[in-house]
């Protein structure tokens, strides 16, 4: 049987920003976005700020009516990635499988290291937590079971600096009685539709015939219906085991709706130039593009397509985003949000077939070329330093910069 700890830091962005404010540490908090330019909603809160009712993802309108002395602080990923980065080292001091799920989460497996470290799994997650607490100055909670998805509902399940223990022989009696939409995966949408064939817990879902899932949820039905009833057997990953990567892409909400075919090239040209440079920094290319359109109503739907060579320069990504969004897309409403993925990664020296009768990997490389010496240019004297003629058009769209602004997401569990 294995043991499996999820490490979840309390509050993290909130937490982490009173640290360095000790003046805000007594008061409510929320590291929030910048309303003018439409991000104002709540990225996390403090205790206090939970107390009073202010959840995340809420808009911050909505969070000072519930708390009017609420303190809003903007994100600062570079603090969030540094103690990201020491907690790891303390929990790699326990295991070498440590596997993050966002900034905030890890997974660690601790069944080889048992009986190295003389010990038994509730006694580390009460060291890792109180070490935590000690050398970093924030706290975490953690879950201990014998698979990943039961040790993340139980660091949920007691907030914040606790441990919860779910163990095998206990696990329906813990977990089955609690709300469906706790169960990892089980989101707004997926918990509407369990709910129309009544299935509104965990045991529910798990008691339920997995034919019915099957029809309801398709594959995603039998996933669901596996994490229910215990049955998630997903490996922790190793140190220095390979990451692979399966998509690089940014996203932004907009500071206006976008209302016109200009307007979106204007913002899909800032998020190519992103999403290609970030495929040169990590040595691959791909070989199709997917977007996501967002309108005002904020309904969303998303597109891709393949290429035919594999690029990781901007105008052969800005060209495949067009071509989407204008066969897929009739303006019904004005665009919110746009977002833009390179997908089917492949190494960067991956061989091309050549062809004989047009030269369009000749031009690809002398692009990559030119926009290599870009990167060169902006590394050194900063984003600014060079810019296309085009974002001059509309500074307010495109006066950002995803590649370094960009928003951390947690990693996907099926890799």
């Amino acid at each position: 049987m294995r043991s499996i700890l999820h490490v979840d830091m309390n509050n993290f962005y909130a937490s982490v920003e009173c640290l360095y404010r000790p003046e805000i540490r007594n008061v409510p908090v929320a590291v929030a976005g910048d309303p003018e330019n439409r991000h104002g909603i709540i990225l996390a809160k403090n205790m206090l700020a939970k107390k009073l009712g202010v959840t995340t993802g809420e808009a911050i309108w909505q969070a000072k009516l519930k708390a009017p002395g609420l303190v809003l602080v903007p994100p600062d990923y570079k603090k969030y990635l540094r103690f990201s980065r020491l907690a790891r080292q303390i929990y790699y001091d326990y295991t070498d499988q440590v596997e993050a799920f966002g900034l905030d989460e890890n997974w660690c497996d601790i069944t080889n290291s048992l009986q190295c470290l003389h010990s038994d799994p509730v006694t580390i997650a009460d060291s890792i937590r109180q070490r935590v607490k000690k050398e970093l100055g924030v706290t975490v909670s953690v879950g201990v079971s014998f698979n990943k998805i039961f040790a993340k509902l139980g660091s949920d399940m007691k907030k914040p600096d606790a441990t919860t223990v779910i163990p095998y022989d206990r696990f329906r009696e813990i977990v089955w009685p609690r709300p469906v939409n706790e169960l990892l995966y089980v989101g707004r949408a997926t918990n509407r539709k369990l709910r129309d064939i009544a299935v509104n817990t965990i045991g529910d879902l798990a008691r339920l015939d997995l034919a019915i899932l099957q029809r309801k949820l398709g594959k995603w039905g039998e996933i669901l219906w596996l994490f229910a009833n215990g049955m998630d057997t997903a490996p922790v990953r190793k140190i220095g085991e390979a990451e692979q990567i399966k998509s690089i892409g940014n996203g932004t909400t907009c500071p206006r709706d976008l209302k016109t075919e200009q307007d979106v090239k204007l913002v899909f040209t800032v998020l190519a130039e992103s999403v290609a440079a970030r495929l040169r920094d990590c040595g691959v290319k791909c070989q199709g593009v997917q977007i996501y359109l967002r309108d005002n109503d904020l309904m969303s739907i998303s597109r891709q397509k393949k290429l035919e060579y594999p690029c990781c320069t901007s105008r052969p990504l800005l060209d495949a985003a067009m071509d989407l969004f204008r066969q897929n897309y009739r303006w019904q409403k004005p665009l919110r949000g746009l977002g833009f993925s390179a997908i089917y990664l492949v190494t960067a020296n991956k061989h091309i077939q050549l062809s004989l009768f047009d030269d369009t990997v000749e031009q690809l490389i002398t692009q990559e070329q030119i926009e290599k010496a870009v990167d060169a240019i902006r590394y050194r004297y900063g984003h600014d330093a060079i810019l296309r003629a085009s974002m001059l058009l509309d500074s307010k769209l495109t006066g950002f910069n995803p590649k370094e602004d960009h928003t951390i997401h947690p990693y996907n569990y099926f890799r």
